[in-house]
């Protein structure tokens, strides 16, 4: 440790130390660890910004967010380790190098979200080594960001440890507290105040932009004096270029994140929006293009072929009493549609966690058109709320229909809605001889993961009838694979019908009159299911909320 050569009176800045190029500090004792804890602060909640920055990216860009989120973590913490190992020979240089390792880690964290984000946009169809390029960037700025997080550590230490030296249980104390609070702050500032405000791309600019300044400010402002000449104005320049380089990024960011959607969804976007629950982006409606609907950047439907899905998930469900119907997502109003085309409805409850998405729904005229104003109808409401929270507060047996219109049970994000406990509560709000359909995911593609469905409706009490329907247009893929060429896509809908007691195999009436040629028919069910048995795997458990199955 640095000894002085004598002792500094109370409160006056430190002398020269024994060490050459280690100059007197500009402040106070107290003042000068202050500032460095400070910079420790500002540094700890960048750095887990970057990091949840990457988990974000990843979950979005792939849909399994317990795998990715343990992929950048596991990497990044391996990565500090090794940062901090390396980071020992530079303990002489301290100064210089907690200056450049700022400088690098700014520009890293700052530009990883546009780096991997144009990666996915402008090389996810190519096939080959590139079709993993997201996830292959994704490992490699948790790499990078890792090792030059680590690396503060050692250099810190020796820096504040500079200013006064002290046993190294307490400087290490010190230097946590402040570690672990700004990391607090970094935390809970990423989700509910960038990510709603910024959106994922310009909140990691505006980090990165902090993380150089707080760097470069301590390195310059308070140890400038162990610097040459040359080396403060070397690191005035790169800190200097950083900045540039990141504010150019946020002026930017727009122009780019607009070119990207192109790039992912073509050029006819008409709608890109964040509601503060997900990216909504509406593509189409215009001039005789099909209307798309994107949440987080999976297809949610496709005008080109929505009326086969909506018609085979509702129809078959509708048979017998019909008065009360429950809707588990579908805000975009299609569902719906179908539901009231049954004279029999009386009432329809819609649970949309997405304000957002109804709000659309309501308001786009290509939209509302494509829904039949399904929202204008005095029998349906609106419930904004997550599906799971929602059934465990309803009323027991107060509908005779229920239909889960839900994303991909391949997705991470939507594994508890298709977990038994689950199907155990839409089986408590079912009244006697009431139906329940579920969106069971493709079946061709992925026969496991329709099979692992039907086992947890059964394992709930439910009789089942699963089926298949094929007709899926060639399109951007809607599972969580994230695959956008149109040959990898999914080509048929699975759906599991179900009831306490053993379904109907047949739809109901065909409800009239149709606006379109096609309707679902009891033949249609009867191929429907030959079709789904014709893939049946037998014996698979059940999915649950402790024990997901859904990525076996």
């Amino acid at each position: 440790m640095i000894e002085p050569h004598a002792p500094a009176p109370p409160g006056a800045p430190p002398s020269r130390s024994g060490h050459s190029g280690q100059a007197r500090l500009p402040v106070r004792t107290g003042t000068g660890r202050f500032l460095v804890l400070a910079c420790v602060f500002v540094c700890a909640a960048c750095g887990l910004v970057y990091e949840l920055e990457l988990v974000a990216l990843a979950s979005y860009l792939t849909g399994d967010s317990v795998t990715q989120a343990s992929v950048v973590v596991s990497v990044m913490v391996f990565a500090m380790g090794i940062g901090s190992l390396v980071a020992k020979r530079l303990r002489r240089l301290a100064a210089a190098g907690f200056g450049a390792i700022e400088a690098a880690l700014a520009l890293t964290g700052g530009c990883s979200a546009m780096a991997v984000y144009a990666v996915f946009a402008w090389t996810g169809d190519w096939g080959g080594l590139w079709a993993d390029g997201p996830r292959h960037l994704l490992v490699a700025f948790s790499l990078a960001i890792g090792l030059l997080i680590g690396a503060e550590v050692p250099l810190l230490m020796e820096l504040i440890q500079r200013i006064r030296r002290q046993d190294a249980g307490g400087a290490v104390a010190d230097l946590f507290a402040a570690d672990y609070v700004g990391a607090l702050v970094g935390g809970l500032a990423f989700p509910f105040l960038l990510l709603p405000w910024l959106g994922q791309l310009s909140s990691a600019v505006l980090t990165g932009a902090v993380n150089a300044v707080a760097g470069g400010a301590l390195v310059l402002g308070l140890f400038r004096g162990d610097l040459s000449r040359r080396a403060r104005w070397l690191l005035l320049l790169v800190n200097a270029v950083v900045l540039g380089l990141l504010a150019t990024a946020a002026v930017l960011v727009h122009d780019f994140e607009r070119a990207a959607r192109q790039a992912l969804y073509g050029e006819d976007v008409r709608v890109a929006l964040h509601t503060g629950v997900q990216e909504v982006v509406l593509t189409g409606g215009a001039q005789g293009r099909p209307l798309g609907l994107f949440l987080d950047g999976r297809l949610r439907f496709s005008g080109r072929d929505e009326r086969r899905y909506h018609e085979a998930l509702v129809h078959p469900a509708m048979n017998g009493p019909q008065a009360r119907v429950l809707v588990l997502g579908g805000g975009e109003g299609l569902t719906a549609r179908e539901v009231l085309r049954h004279p029999g409805v009386r009432r329809v409850d819609v649970v949309e966690p997405d304000a957002g998405v109804v709000r659309l729904a309501r308001t786009d005229p290509a939209l509302s058109a494509l829904n039949d104003h399904a929202y204008d109808d005095p029998r349906v409401r609106v419930l904004t709320a997550d599906a799971f929270d929602w059934l465990r507060k309803a009323r027991p047996a107060a509908y005779d229909v229920v239909v889960a219109d839900l994303p991909d049970p391949g997705i991470t994000a939507s594994t508890k809605l298709y977990s038994q406990e689950f199907y155990g509560l839409a089986r408590k709000v079912l009244a006697d001889g009431g139906r329940l359909v579920v969106h069971a995911g493709p079946v061709t593609s992925r026969p496991r993961v329709f099979w692992t469905v039907d086992a947890t409706v059964r394992a709930a009490g439910l009789h089942t009838t699963p089926y298949c329907v094929d007709g899926r247009a060639p399109s951007f893929a809607a599972g969580p694979d994230r695959t956008s060429g149109a040959s990898r896509g999914p080509r048929d809908w699975g759906f599991v019908l179900a009831s306490a007691t053993a379904p109907a195999p047949a739809p109901a009436p065909a409800p009239a009159p149709l606006t379109h040629t096609g309707r679902f028919t009891a033949a249609d069910l009867m191929a429907a299911e030959r079709r789904a048995d014709a893939t049946r795997i037998d014996g698979l458990p059940p999915s649950t909320l402790v024990h997901p199955r859904y990525g076996d």
